[in-house]
């Protein structure tokens, strides 16, 4: 089984061909093909390529399926015998990528 592990915005993850994950906000529009080119292994079989940092002439193509935002986060803070409570919700945007190929040049 072929597989990498790919670094997007500040996180790492274990993809291979077909596979659906969940990035940082990408520009590129939905339908868009994205290569992705920080790519820190590469496990082909019996064969594995390490980077350091990074696999030279490594990628990973993709295309952007969808976005959207992500669950709800409520930050809450409050100290006590004072009366001051504070409640906020933030809602992170992703994009939704299909994993199509990985190449090793």
């Amino acid at each position: 089984m072929k597989y990498a592990i790919i670094e997007s915005g500040s996180l790492q993850r274990r993809v291979s061909v077909g596979d659906t994950i969940r990035v940082e906000k990408l520009a590129e529009p939905s339908g868009a093909r994205v290569s992705l080119d920080k790519v820190l292994l590469v496990k082909d079989g019996a064969e594995l390529l390490v980077g350091s940092p990074f696999v030279e002439n490594a990628r990973v193509e993709a295309v952007v399926s969808g976005e959207g935002l992500a669950e709800k986060v409520l930050v809450f803070k409050k100290r006590r015998r004072t009366k001051y409570r504070r409640l906020r919700g933030h809602r992170q945007q992703y994009s939704e990528l299909q994993i199509k190929k990985i190449t090793v040049a």
